[in-house]
């Protein structure tokens, strides 16, 4: 297995009269929904597709309803989620509120086999 890449150019966003520059980047290999993945793990163990259904959709839930509440999920062996913020940047720590808050976004961080996979990787350029 490998994963395609295809060729692209970019402009710099800090210089757009810059000369473009071509870079990497993954061309998809279609993808995988929360149904399909619940057929595969119930084709490998005694558990039903249902029953796969519903533990993910529960996990889904409990993972939203933990960020919400500030916390990191641990999810084990295969890594770790949380908030991050992004803020304007002030002299004095009193002038941050939560109005400097200007982006946050959901953090993966994934646990040592997952990145691991990274370095077993093959790659394969496509048109």
């Amino acid at each position: 297995m490998s994963i395609s890449y295809k060729v692209i150019p970019r402009k710099n966003p800090q210089d757009l009269t810059a000369t473009e520059k071509y870079y990497a980047a993954v061309s998809n290999n279609g993808s995988v929904n929360f149904e399909s993945l619940a057929e595969m793990i119930s084709n490998q163990c005694t558990v039903t597709e249902t029953d796969c259904i519903a533990v993910l959709t529960v996990l889904e839930q409990n993972i939203i309803r933990e960020l919400k509440e500030g916390r990191i999920v641990r999810l084990g062996k295969l890594g770790n989620f949380q908030v991050g913020l992004s803020s304007e940047g002030f002299e004095t720590s009193t002038e941050v509120t939560a109005s400097a808050i200007t982006k946050s976004r959901i953090l993966f961080r994934p646990a040592k086999k997952m990145k691991e996979l990274l370095n077993t990787l093959s790659y394969r350029k496509v048109s």
